[in-house]
């Protein structure tokens, strides 16, 4: 990694499991970064976090003698989280940004502590981190706390062995607890990488989740024998707004060669669709262009410096301002919240619509014989209890702020509760999507012998090889399980990957 210039495609990577490692050529600069640091020591006058208290504490000057206990005691105090620890997988994310963070030479850290961060990546020491407790203020305080606090061998980590304690984990990768130099604590702390981090899980997970809904999408217009002129360019091109010219674009093609398609192009009495199907580039094209500006907030943010002081070694000089502020990253969360929330919603309504004869011509509930059978009755109903959740989940978090720090810290972003719900509300929206491929491919069977295009029918197909037609109502869960597990694991996507879907994160 190169600080400061990451691409979003390398962090999409740590967070699927790569080991980060950090450009040799950024050491001279967090060298000379420390070395300013020690300057400011020896000259003995008072700079915010290195040689004062913290916050309303800042006007307590502290000793030489005690500056090593200083750094030590914020990483104590600080580390006051609660609730149940972040995944592994945004932990180590998180401790990837912040290594990124500290490598741009603006943090006053010592290259060794860097070191000390890349050896536990190695290692896959990953703190245990509550996820509970920061209100995106001054930088995500007490997660960060959990994850210094295991460096200098306090709390717990994940190995490859299992949960351990901080000094045995450092241990087995013959790591000793480090002990922070000055300005080092808090630069550990200071900092937006927690929400950063959950948001950015998010941002890829809703990659998946939209080019999904896509497919699905599709795949239910054709159930519903549903006309495909909505998707025509030249609707879009007077529209003009990106993600819908290229979502019709990705809809039009998945459905290019359909002879279910070709089978109602004449004689068809209906006029026109209903807005589920019919209007799936303007909704989804927005919600495109919703995640595509929240991803290039994170890209910013995640090769962004945002602790406090900010070193300035070429003027010899540490400056106090408000980087840590996490309001960008908030936006981003609700932005991406926003997104996802419509996704499932509208996939619902396909669900809805394919389930009720009225609408769809076809039998009740998808099932042949309705009545007896109660077919995909109560997956809408899931469905519908899923998309609801996330419409409560939804609501901007950005818009609320507690004081705290008595006083001190007097308006605060709340990105790390925004960025928190998002994987809940994607995980709900896989399940709705899992929902309507089963549904779509239900449906389309009732079309039999004619079938869709070939990248649809390899979607069937999957789904197919592991979950046969519902003839007689059975046990649903399992199908349903299966269903879920094909969209968050990406394989709907890749069975249909003749077609090029929009990309989120580049």
């Amino acid at each position: 990694m190169t600080p400061g210039a990451v691409p979003l495609s390398d962090w999409r990577a740590v967070y699927r499991g790569a080991v980060p490692t950090l450009d040799p050529a950024c050491r001279p600069a967090v060298q000379a970064s420390a070395d300013t640091v020690a300057r400011i020591v020896a000259k003995g006058e008072p700079v915010y976090g290195i040689n004062t208290g913290f916050g309303k504490l800042a006007s307590v000057r502290i000793g030489a003698a005690d500056l090593v206990t200083l750094q030590r005691n914020i990483v104590l105090s600080h580390a006051a989280g609660v609730g149940e620890a972040m995944p592994v997988a945004i932990a180590r994310l998180m401790m990837a940004l912040k290594l990124a963070s500290l490598g741009q030479g603006a943090s006053g850290v010592q290259p060794a502590t860097l070191d000390f961060m890349q050896a536990m990546l190695a290692h896959d020491i990953i703190p245990v981190v509550p996820a509970q407790g920061s209100v995106g203020a001054s930088g995500d305080l007490a997660p960060l706390a959990q994850m210094a606090a295991v460096m200098i061998g306090v709390g717990e980590a994940f190995t490859r062995v299992g949960r351990l304690p901080a000094a045995a984990a450092l241990a087995s990768a013959g790591l000793s607890p480090l002990t922070l130099g000055a300005k080092e604590g808090l630069a550990l702390l200071n900092g937006t990488q927690f929400s950063t981090a959950y948001a950015l899980a998010a941002l890829f997970e809703a990659e998946t989740v939209f080019r999904s809904a896509l497919v699905t999408g599709a795949l239910s217009t054709d159930a519903a024998r549903g006309s495909d002129t909505p998707f025509d360019p030249r609707i879009h091109q007077l529209r003009k707004h990106r993600g819908q010219v290229e979502t019709a674009a990705a809809l039009r093609a998945l459905l290019a060669g359909s002879a279910i398609r070709a089978s109602h192009l004449v004689g068809d009495e209906r006029v026109q669709d209903p807005y589920c199907l019919r209007c799936q580039p303007q909704v989804m094209g927005a919600c495109l262009d919703l995640l595509r500006q929240a991803a290039a907030t994170l890209l910013i943010e995640a090769n962004s410096v945002s602790d406090n002081p900010l070193i300035f070694s070429a003027d010899d000089e540490a400056l106090s301002g408000g980087n840590f502020h996490a309001e960008p990253v908030a936006f981003a969360a609700d932005m991406i919240a926003l997104a996802l929330c419509e996704i499932g919603s509208l996939a619902e309504r396909r669900i809805a619509m394919l389930v009720d004869p009225a609408l769809s011509g076809l039998p009740a509930f998808l099932t042949a014989k309705p009545g007896l059978n109660s077919g995909f009755m109560l997956a809408q109903v899931t469905a519908a209890a899923l998309v609801s959740e996330n419409k409560q989940r939804a609501y901007p978090a950005s818009v609320d702020s507690i004081p705290t720090s008595a006083n001190q810290e007097d308006h605060v972003s709340m990105a790390a509760h925004g960025a928190r719900r998002l994987l809940p509300m994607a995980e709900n929206v896989s399940a709705v999507i899992g929902i309507e491929l089963l549904a779509a491919a239900q449906a389309c069977d009732f079309h039999a012998p004619l079938a869709s295009s070939a990248a649809l029918e390899a979607v069937r197909h999957l789904l197919r090889s592991a979950v046969p037609h519902l003839d007689d109502d059975r046990y649903f869960h399992p199908d349903i399980d299966w269903a879920i597990r094909l969209v968050r694991n990406g394989e709907v996507v890749t069975a249909a990957s003749t077609i090029a879907l929009p990309e989120i994160a580049l």
